[in-house]
C-alpha cells in the first residue's frame, strides 16, 4: 500500500491525545468489519438537486458533473472544483484522501489528511493542487442549501455528520467505550485542517459530549453509539 503510507495528520486540542488514525489504521484492528449502516438517513439529502427543472437529463448531467470516484488523483481547478464533498458506505476503514499543496508526491506537500470508516466530508480549497482518493465510495458535492431532518442518535463509528443537517445540537452520551478506542471530534470545517478541531478526546468507559450549533461537524469514530440526551 504504498501511495497510504503517508501518516495522516492529527490535531491536538489543549492536552489531549488524538486518536487519529494512521493510513494503514485498520491493521490495528479499531476499523475493521465496522458497519456504517443507519448513519446516512437525513445526510443524503446533501446532494438532492434543489431545481425544479427536468428530473431527467438535466439532474443526471449535474449528478455526473458534481461527483468523482473514490479511486485517483484529482487536480483542483480543472478535475474537480474547490467545494465540500462527500463520501459515505466506507466499511472497512481502507479509504484514504489527502490534500496536498502540489503534485510532487512529498510527505511534506500533505495539508491534511485521514482514514476513513463510515462518512467523511471534505473541503477542497482553492489554493489546492491535488485531490488524492484511494479505496474511498463515491465523492458527492455537498449542497451548502441542503435541509436534512437532523437525528439525535448516530452511530459510534459513523464518521462525520453534518451539525444542523445530519445531527441535531446538543449534549450526547456514548457507553461501553473500551481501551480509549473512542475518539471523537468537533470542528468548525470539514478541511481536515488542525486548526479546524474545536475539541476532541479518546475515551474509554462513557463519553459525553455537547455539541453545539455554531459547531460544523461532529466526527466519531470506534464508539458506542451516541444518543441525545439534552
Amino acid at each position: 500500500m504504498g501511495m497510504k503510507g503517508k501518516i495522516a495528520l492529527g490535531a491536538v486540542v489543549g492536552v489531549v491525545v488524538i486518536g487519529v488514525v494512521s493510513a494503514n489504521a485498520d491493521s490495528e484492528g479499531k476499523h475493521a468489519g465496522s458497519d456504517s449502516s443507519g448513519k446516512d438517513s437525513s445526510a443524503s439529502a446533501a446532494h438532492r438537486p434543489g431545481g425544479k427543472k427536468d428530473p431527467g437529463s438535466a439532474e443526471a448531467a449535474e449528478k455526473k458533473k458534481a461527483a468523482f470516484g473514490g479511486n485517483g488523483d484529482y487536480q483542483v481547478g480543472s478535475d474537480i472544483k474547490p467545494g465540500t464533498y462527500r463520501s459515505s458506505g466506507n466499511t472497512d476503514g481502507m479509504c484514504y484522501w489527502e490534500r496536498a499543496k502540489d503534485t510532487s508526491g512529498d510527505t511534506d506537500s500533505v495539508l491534511a489528511n485521514d482514514n476513513v470508516t463510515g462518512t467523511s466530508y471534505v473541503t477542497v480549497k482553492a489554493g489546492d493542487k491535488l485531490f488524492k482518493s484511494t479505496d474511498c465510495k463515491d465523492w458527492q458535492a455537498v449542497d451548502p442549501k441542503a435541509k436534512g431532518t437532523p437525528a439525535a442518535s448516530m452511530d459510534g463509528d459513523g464518521g462525520m455528520f453534518k451539525v444542523g443537517t445530519d445531527i441535531a445540537p446538543g449534549t450526547y452520551k456514548s457507553s461501553g467505550n473500551k481501551d480509549d478506542s473512542c475518539y471523537w471530534e468537533r470542528t468548525k470545517g470539514a478541511s481536515g485542517d488542525t486548526d479546524s478541531v474545536l475539541a476532541n478526546d479518546n475515551v474509554a468507559g462513557t463519553a459525553v459530549v455537547t455539541i453545539r450549533s455554531t459547531d460544523a461537524y461532529f466526527k466519531t469514530t470506534g464508539c458506542g453509539g451516541w444518543k441525545k440526551t439534552a
